[in-house]
């Protein structure tokens, strides 16, 4: 069974749950930028819910079916049309063999999530099936699809009936303005109280430059370093620290002036100082926001952060439930 790409759509890969345990090396986690989406489109075709999906961004390719399949799209609204018929997001739909798959304009959102039954079947590298686009690893010949691809789709394990959903309360896609919950650190101390303050409490906006790498935000005011005799290796701009290694969903901000969250696809390590790290729990948030999204940073302690992450827990546990 196979799906012939027509028209890929801007930067559309195949993602599953990640490659863990390579960071340190250098090779990022990758895998999809909204978990909870990937795993619910999984879920509704009867996969495995680390099987590989195909991420789309902002626009949705046009597939041509081989073979009848079972299809799911979650995540941002990017209305799926089956031979221009359209067809509910959230929710499983047959598409028959001959048949195309294309997707109207982004109504919310930013990534969608097109599982099919038997998931993505390209070969593992490192363990996982997700696209590492810089490194050229993994996913389909290393990058995005390109028109004439044929994607080859793995055996059905479970017969999943067509006209599945996820409960609306379940389905989560950043508000807007939105707010994006910060542990403040490892090097927070580098700038002054009032630029701290400043920071969290100015509005922010998604610019244009926000993709798998990281995502940049501008509109809030310049930060102001305590003064220091820079130490050796950490060049002469106050932003910078000697070489460090990077968390995922850390905030840095080269200069001083545009913050960056780096995210499934980042660098593990450089020399730009981190003003705090983004929560595990709104991680799939930051995915799904489009360029000029307005949001706000908020401090966070420790309990709160695993509070957050306890809830984000429960909803991925209703959503087994409700899919089982």
């Amino acid at each position: 069974m196979a799906i012939e790409v027509i028209k890929p759509g801007l930067a559309t890969s195949v993602q599953d749950l990640g490659r863990p345990g390579y960071y340190h090396l250098g090779i990022p986690e990758s895998g999809g930028m909204d978990r909870f989406a990937l795993r619910a489109a999984n879920r509704l075709v009867g996969n495995d819910e680390g099987d590989a999906v195909l991420e789309a961004t902002f626009q949705g390719p046009e597939l041509r079916f081989k073979q009848d399949a079972l299809v799911a799209v979650t995540g941002a609204e990017l209305p799926p049309l089956v031979d221009g018929a359209t067809q509910a997001t959230w929710t499983s739909f047959a598409v028959q063999s001959g048949q195309v798959l294309s997707f109207g304009f982004l109504k919310r959102g930013a990534r969608a999530y097109i599982a099919v039954a038997g998931g993505i079947d390209v070969p593992e590298v490192l363990g996982s099936r997700s696209t590492y686009a810089l490194g050229a690893l993994g996913g389909f010949a290393g990058r995005k699809l390109e028109a004439g691809d044929v994607l080859p789709i793995g055996a059905t394990r479970e017969a999943a009936p067509a006209g599945r959903e996820v409960p609306a309360a379940l389905r989560l896609l950043p508000p807007s303005p939105g707010v994006l919950r910060v542990l403040p650190g490892l090097y927070d101390f580098r700038i002054t109280k009032a630029s701290w303050e400043g920071f969290f409490s100015d509005t922010w906006r998604v610019a244009t430059e926000a993709d798998r790498i990281g995502y940049r935000f501008r509109g809030g005011r310049p930060l102001e370093f305590v003064p220091r005799a820079q130490p050796f290796g950490a060049g002469s701009n106050p932003s910078n620290i000697v070489d460090s290694c990077y968390p995922y969903g850390s905030i840095q901000i080269p200069g001083g002036s545009e913050p960056i969250i780096l995210h499934r696809d980042a660098v593990s390590g450089g020399g730009y100082f981190m003003i705090g790290t983004v929560i595990s729990a709104d991680m799939d948030l930051i995915g799904q926001m489009q360029p000029n999204t307005p949001i706000c940073f908020v401090p966070v302690d420790m309990p709160t952060a695993l509070e957050a992450r306890r809830e984000a827990g429960e909803r991925l546990a209703a959503l087994r439930r409700s899919l089982a």
